[in-house]
């Protein structure tokens, strides 16, 4: 099988990237533009092995897209690329325009050419698995949960151009017959995240007795998902999914801002009680909330359980703990982030 990443020097691609190099059944061709959290450190380990290969490109290049799909020859495109986080878009839309909404179009466009050329077996097995975000669905009331049929009410920037992205991929489904499946995700965390990220901003930031920043009162409800979980939920919906079908994933793992900060903050309390800035809660501070800040995203993962019997492994303690002891035993791929604490600098203040 041939996989092709795109995104897969990111975060969560390079997760994906790993799982599917660990099984000897798999080629894989990773596609990333290596901007600012698109890192090739993610790729240790798998950089230079001879199933895998590596290009630099922007997926919005339609005449690369065309190479690489000519050349490569994909059984599968994981499309995992996309400007991701929330504050950048608000202070800098166009990125996420370009990237998520023109790089899919463009995708979904050699995708279509690339599966039409195939034939018999080749072209009844080839999918093109479109990961999104549950932030297409907007805010949460109280009692309420995201469902595969929650109507798309995006807040941000960064949320209207997942949900038009999204939209593309449904209309290629129903219009070309483009075999294609839509995953809208709850929030990642895990090793290799950029620490403009809630988690590994805390993490860094009790480490060298910084400010942990929390915006407004905290009181923000995200479930939270392994990012190893979430790379083995796609080769699964990948292999079994139903073409056309959109699949939650989520960690069912609900905590607000400020009681995961707290959890991180006793966690370090427990592993350097004698730093001068313990005990670490008191690094917490309160800043100007996030514009259009989403209350409550929770995510109702019944239909990835009944279908694909897919479940998270990953506690939010354990999965807490063991991304602690990452970022703190792998000083070096931290300090190799090229905008050093500019990628802890605030922003999205409008």
């Amino acid at each position: 099988m041939r996989a092709l990443v795109t995104g897969g020097a990111g975060f969560i691609g390079s997760a994906l990237v790993r799982q599917l190099m660990a099984e000897t059944d798999w080629q894989v061709m990773t596609v990333d533009k290596l901007t600012y959290a698109g890192r090739m450190e993610n790729l240790d380990g798998v950089l230079g092995q001879p199933r895998h290969g590596f290009e630099r490109e922007d997926i919005a290049d339609r005449a690369a897209m065309e190479r690489l799909f000519t050349q490569f020859k994909p059984d599968v495109v994981f499309h995992l690329a996309a400007e991701s986080h929330v504050d950048r878009s608000i202070d800098s839309a166009g990125e996420f325009i370009t990237t998520n909404i023109v790089g899919t179009f463009v995708l979904l466009e050699v995708a279509l050419t690339h599966w039409r050329s195939l034939e018999g077996a080749a072209r009844d097995g080839f999918r093109f698995v479109h990961v999104s975000t549950d932030e297409v669905y907007g805010s949460l009331a109280p009692d309420d949960m995201f469902r595969e049929t929650s109507p798309y009410q995006p807040n941000s920037p960064y949320a209207a151009s997942k949900a038009s992205a999204d939209l593309l991929v449904r209309a290629w489904v129903k219009t070309h017959g483009l075999p294609a499946v839509i995953t809208n995700c709850s929030n990642n965390y895990g090793p290799r995240q950029y620490p403009e990220k809630l988690i590994p901003l805390t993490i860094l930031n009790m480490a060298e007795g910084k400010p942990i920043p929390i915006y407004g009162d905290g009181g923000q409800i995200r479930d939270w998902l392994h990012v190893e979980d979430h790379a083995r939920a796609l080769r699964l919906i990948a292999a079994r999914g139903r073409i056309g079908e959109t699949y939650c994933i989520g960690g069912e793992a609900e905590s607000t801002n400020m009681d995961l900060v707290l959890t991180l903050c006793s966690a370090f309390d427990a592993l350097r009680p004698d730093v001068a800035w313990a005990p670490h809660k008191s690094l917490i501070t309160h800043v100007k909330d996030r514009p259009g800040h989403d209350r409550r995203y929770a995510t109702d993962i019944t239909k990835l359980k009944t279908e694909l019997g897919w479940a998270p492994t990953w506690t939010l303690a354990d999965g807490l703990a063991s991304t602690i002891g990452w970022y703190l035993n792998n000083r070096s791929w931290c300090d190799a982030i090229a905008e050093g604490n500019a990628a802890r600098t605030r922003r999205g203040l409008a």
